[in-house]
């Protein structure tokens, strides 16, 4: 037998004595001595068994069903009372396989009214001091808003009855006089009207050159009826967002002559409502990704900027399978817009940023360059975007989402400066909000109950389009590093660290109203921390956005549940990741490995040889925390050079406390280093790293492996 050989032999005899010893001496993490599977490896139970509505894969399965409703609403906006009334139309077509005998209608406005919010009853004592700067935003006197409901109608065959309504705080039950059979529609009309408030998702602000408004949650919603809930219920306490039926938009809004609306969905009527020279750059602009000004600052409030000098407009637009609706007016907008394609000679993307005076020179700088990134890095990494338009609109509102509609916030100082901080808060809120199209406009998952399945995988995509930000406007509009990198605020997992060190969090798999402290880091950053840690570390990118991909397009226009994004990365990866959505999704334990010893051995001591190399390196490492991850290590020789070992999370199956990296080499080690790259938001790094005067000399060891 030649001497590599006989080394080989050596080393299969070695694994063979060893391997059976370390699962002898199994241990579990989190072993409560019921003498069961405590394994951090081992299923989800949670889940629900798959069915005909959703596999077990995580797609839609063959009777998957939703309900479409459709909406046709008549609105005017009262600049001098500053309020709204509307009438709508809305056609609820039960496509479920469940006959319904009532319907329960969003009010969300009401979250408002001292008559009807659970908001106002439930709220805190104010603290005994309140800063001078804080006072400006409590009122001792809540705001008294929330809808008027002037008329309930059921709409039968043509025939218009009132119907048997009853409010419940902000949902509404309308009772049918005949049951709504399996595949039948049912028509039902609502007049309405509401003082906009000051604050909230949607609201009014006076702005150098006049009053804006952004009108979102404006109109009575359908709840949801899905396989999962049933009717989805849930009041609307102001942090849960929304959960909304995708259907087809036919909304007039009618304001003073002197404003410029946009909204979802595309213009009916440009010839009434713009200028023949406004829709003229508004073709040449959408030829390029530089943008135009249709509205020029110099123009704001000019006569010759309107089609008319008096009365109202109205403007006309039509939306298809959207699950809601936005809309914003003001006299104040500069209005500049682009068009972006993914491929040459499709029709372009419409991309429209409007913003008051106040917000320049900022926002003429960033806005339309970011909602542009945005479709691109998104468009790489789920689906290509589907809708005709983007826009995004500053206001009083920092940031909030609708279809095709973005509220953003970040404004420069009364004499046009700002800082480098606010110009990146203006890019990561941009591309946030417009990002939100995708996650939770398309896929449109029970915000009301799931804050990471949209924040989450929103703010995942964020990192990346903010890096791919700096990279695209490198020493042009972008200049604020040297290496043309970005300072993303969430998704590196060295941000995380002290969240993660807090005691008193809740698991990401917490309803949103029940998120007690830091729902910003609960609902965004620790998600999607987690899914650049799967990406760059566990799945490696090919295989994650492979599952990502698929998820996101299976599930276009769809409701998926937690379950059915858990099961699509598993089944488009190829990985069984029970053991990450348990730690980092389903628990709040944390990721705190340690190099508990370094030890060398003789090579020749061990085996009888040195073929493989004079030393034989052992590092132990150990789980003080609760969580597994993988383990990465960086060695350093004294000569400077490095080895890196990279090792899968497998390595603690058979036993989840210590685990021993053993390797040979003529080299004499000098530092070992544990997860270098900060990647697994390890709490204690203190441990993580051991130098030559911690490495201990074993002559004799060679049993362990």
């Amino acid at each position: 037998m030649t001497a590599p050989i006989r080394l080989f032999a050596t080393l299969v005899a070695l694994a063979c004595i060893t391997f059976p010893l370390d699962l002898v001496a199994q241990q579990w993490l989190h072993d409560d001595g019921s003498n069961t599977n405590q394994s951090v490896f081992r299923q989800i139970d949670e889940y629900p068994a798959p069915n005909r509505y959703r596999n077990a894969a995580g797609a839609p399965g063959p009777d998957y069903w939703q309900q479409q409703v459709d909406y046709a609403i008549e609105a005017t906006l009262d600049t001098s009372s500053h309020s709204i009334i509307g009438s709508e139309r809305i056609t609820y077509h039960n496509n479920s396989p469940d006959v319904l005998k009532y319907l329960w209608v969003q009010l969300d406005q009401n979250v408002r009214s001292r008559e009807h919010s659970r908001t106002y009853e439930t709220a805190r004592a104010l603290p005994e001091n309140i800063s001078p700067q804080f006072r400006r935003f409590v009122g001792v006197e809540p705001f008294d808003g929330g809808y008027t409901i002037s008329r309930v109608a059921l709409v039968d065959d043509g025939a218009i009855a009132g119907a048997d309504y009853r409010i419940n705080n902000t949902i509404m039950r309308v009772n049918l006089v005949q049951p709504l059979n399996p595949g039948e529609s049912q028509q039902l009309e609502i007049d309405w009207s509401y003082p906009i408030p000051d604050n909230g998702r949607g609201a009014k602000e006076k702005v150098m050159d006049g009053w804006l408004y952004e009108m979102a949650q404006w109109f009575p919603r359908m709840s949801v009826y899905d396989d999962v809930n049933g009717w989805q219920t849930d009041q609307f306490l102001g942090r849960g967002e929304f959960y909304l039926n995708f259907g087809n938009y036919d909304v007039k809004v009618t304001v003073p002559w002197n404003h410029i609306v946009d909204a979802t969905g595309e213009l009916q009527n440009p010839e009434e409502v713009l200028t023949a020279e406004q829709r003229r750059r508004l073709q040449r602009a959408y030829q390029s990704e530089e943008p135009v000004f249709i509205v020029g600052p110099d123009e704001v409030m000019s006569p010759q900027s309107r089609p008319v000098n008096s009365g109202m407009l109205t403007w006309h637009y039509k939306a298809e399978n959207v699950r809601d609706f936005a809309w914003v007016s003001s006299k104040t907008y500069v209005w500049d817009a682009a068009g972006f394609t993914y491929r040459e000679g499709e029709t372009p993307i419409k991309v429209h940023s409007i913003y008051p005076r106040d917000a320049m020179p900022l926002w003429d700088k960033v806005s339309t360059r970011a909602t542009l990134q945005t479709l691109k890095t998104y468009g790489r990494l789920a689906f290509e975007y589907p809708y005709p338009k983007a826009v995004n609109v500053h206001g009083p509102v920092f940031g909030m989402e609708y279809p095709m509609v973005a509220f953003c916030g970040a404004r420069p100082q009364p004499d046009g400066t700002y800082s480098d901080g606010l110009e990146r808060a203006l890019i990561g809120v941009t591309i946030h909000e417009v990002g939100h199209n995708w996650f939770p406009m398309i896929v449109a998952s029970d915000e009301r109950k799931w804050t990471w399945m949209d924040e989450g995988l929103n703010t995942f995509l964020q990192y990346y389009a903010e890096q791919d930000y700096a990279k695209t406007y490198c020493n042009s509009v972008w200049t604020q590093t040297e290496d043309c990198s970005y300072p993303s605020r969430r998704g590196p997992a060295a941000n995380i660290v002290n969240y993660m060190r807090d005691e008193d969090q809740v698991p990401i798999m917490t309803e949103s109203d029940l998120i007690h402290k830091d729902f910003g880091n609960n609902g965004y950053a620790k998600p999607a921390t987690g899914l650049v840690m799967l990406r760059e570390h566990v799945v490696e990118p090919v295989g994650f956005d492979d599952a990502f991909g698929d998820y996101s397009k299976n599930w276009m226009f769809k409701h998926p549940q937690p379950a059915d994004f858990f099961r699509s990365m598993e089944e488009g990866s190829g990985e069984n990741l029970a053991w990450f959505w348990r730690g980092w999704f389903y628990s709040t334990h944390a990721n705190n490995q340690a190099i508990s010893s370094v030890t060398v051995q003789q090579s020749e001591a061990l085996l009888g040889s040195s073929a493989q190399g004079r030393h034989y390196y052992r590092v132990e490492v150990t789980n003080e925390g609760g969580l597994v991850m993988p383990v990465e290590l960086l060695v350093t020789y004294e000569d400077g050079t490095e080895d890196r070992f990279d090792m899968p999370v497998d390595v603690w199956r058979n036993n989840e406390i210590t685990y021993r990296k053993g390797f040979f080499s003529d080299k004499v080690v000098a530092k070992v280093e544990l997860d270098p790259d900060e990647a697994f938001a390890d709490i204690d790094r203190s441990d993580n790293v051991w130098e030559t005067p911690a490495i201990e000399v074993n002559e004799t060891e060679s049993d362990s492996n």
